[in-house]
């Protein structure tokens, strides 16, 4: 579900601001911004949104406000030594040859970042500002949710109510079933003179009604309907136990579909998995 929350915290003698923005995602996708100041707190952030969110698409973005950390500041000390060895180089391997100034720029570790006491202190603020902006993006999700629920729900509602008239023409199609049968063998013995055994011929309608009868498919399919309704009230994510009932309820919805041969029940099948179809895409915006 889409959301998003802001969050702040003091930091030294500013304060840092967090916004978390929410996509829909079928999978756990975290992503930081940070500024300059706070680059080495990526990791660190990106655990913490890892433990405390679940399902969707999530950016992360934060951003100093004010003198929160003191600016990362260049090393006259080791540009010094390192120019000093890079001199002893180009003695060494190419004596009088020029060596400008920017040859430093390709340096490392000419800037030196906060010391430690304060990169502790921008984890404490970013973990304060983040569950600010978390508590309110819940806030805003959870109106979203509780409108997506009630569309499930009918949907849901939808999908039943068809599966029900499938289920009450079920004994009306196996006998018009064998009718036809019956009709169909009658027609064609008048025509030879010959007579089918009547043992042969119960066998037969036996194997017909067998195939062509759904009543297991139906009995799974309402207590995959069941499940679903109660995972709709449930608390927590139930993204991906939704999706994994959607499987199970298509797989059986098109078993009913395979062994029906009669037009009017293919055509509330058809219904019936369109509705299905319909509830798998709202779930994929579901946590």
């Amino acid at each position: 579900m889409t959301g998003f929350g802001t969050g702040d915290a003091p930091l030294g003698d500013g304060r840092v601001v967090l916004e978390l923005r929410a996509l829909n995602h079928r999978y756990l996708d975290v992503r930081v911004r940070l500024p300059e100041e706070l680059v080495d707190q990526a990791f660190f952030l990106e655990q913490l949104a890892r433990e405390r969110l679940a399902r969707g698409r999530f950016e992360v973005a934060a951003r100093l406000e004010g003198s929160a950390l003191p600016p990362a500041r260049f090393s006259i000390e080791r540009a010094r030594a390192l120019y000093r060895g890079l001199q002893e180089l180009r003695d060494e391997l190419a004596p009088g040859s020029a060596l400008p100034m920017t040859a430093l720029a390709a340096m490392p570790d000419l800037m030196t970042r906060p010391a430690t006491a304060e990169r502790g202190a921008a984890q404490v603020a970013l973990q304060s500002a983040f569950g600010d902006a978390l508590r309110r993006l819940t806030d805003m999700r959870s109106h979203e949710g509780k409108a997506l629920s009630r569309e499930l729900s009918a949907r849901l509602l939808s999908a039943r109510q068809l599966r029900a008239h499938i289920s009450v023409r079920g004994p009306e199609l196996l006998e018009a079933a064998r009718a036809r049968l019956r009709e169909r063998l009658d027609r064609l013995l008048s025509d030879t003179g010959l007579q089918l055994d009547a043992g042969r011929l119960e066998a037969e309608l036996a194997i017909l009604a067998d195939r062509s009868d759904v009543t297991e498919e139906l009995v799974r399919l309402e207590c995959h309907f069941d499940q679903f309704a109660h995972l709709l009230e449930a608390e927590g994510p139930v993204g991906r136990r939704l999706d994994f009932l959607l499987q199970e309820i298509g797989r059986e919805s098109n078993t009913i579909g395979a062994k029906t041969q009669d037009a009017r029940t293919a055509h509330l099948v058809v219904e019936m998995k369109a509705e299905i179809e319909r509830i798998r895409e709202q779930v994929q915006n579901v946590e």
